[in-house]
């Protein structure tokens, strides 16, 4: 992946809907060597899709809680279990597996705090294994970016002599 292409992606997260032309215009490449950086990046697994934007609140949804999850056990069959439930339940948006005091982040977009006191006790606390449940509840939203940052180049590693 070169330069070109990482410019080809971040207009793409940035507007999914550009024409060929127009995507080629900004790189500043022909039409057909676009198109191909393109096909090769979606082939590759780098751009795994497209999708619409959606204003979550005019959608419904105006609640977004960050829910921090702790299993009992960190067995194969518990860690699993947990994920694959996670997976049926639309309402979680995202779902990181993490590192510290909680075993897995989850953001999860709601209609109301009732809607979401009722998922918690008829879908989260009937997932087998979890130890703790935490919610903290957003009250708006500073930023959301789409487009990803330039990654830093990567350095040969030291030689010791």
């Amino acid at each position: 992946m070169d330069a070109v292409d990482l410019q080809i992606i971040r207009e793409l997260q940035a507007d999914g809907r550009l024409s060929n032309q127009d995507l080629a215009d900004r790189v500043r490449l022909s039409p057909s060597p676009c198109l191909r950086r393109v096909r090769r990046l979606e082939e590759a697994g780098l751009i795994r899709g497209y999708t619409a934007m959606v204003d979550q609140v005019e959608y419904g949804l105006p609640i977004t809680v960050f829910v921090r999850i702790r299993l009992e056990r960190h067995t194969g069959d518990s860690v699993k279990l947990f994920e694959e439930a996670v997976e049926h339940i639309e309402h979680i948006q995202d779902c990181y597996l993490m590192a510290g005091s909680s075993d897995y982040l989850l953001r999860v977009v709601i209609e109301s705090l009732e809607a979401y006191e009722a998922l918690v006790r008829t879908r989260i606390h009937a997932i087998p294994g979890i130890s703790s449940i935490e919610s903290s509840f957003a009250f708006g939203s500073v930023k959301q970016s789409r487009t990803y940052p330039v990654p830093a180049p990567q350095r040969p590693p030291l030689r010791t002599v």
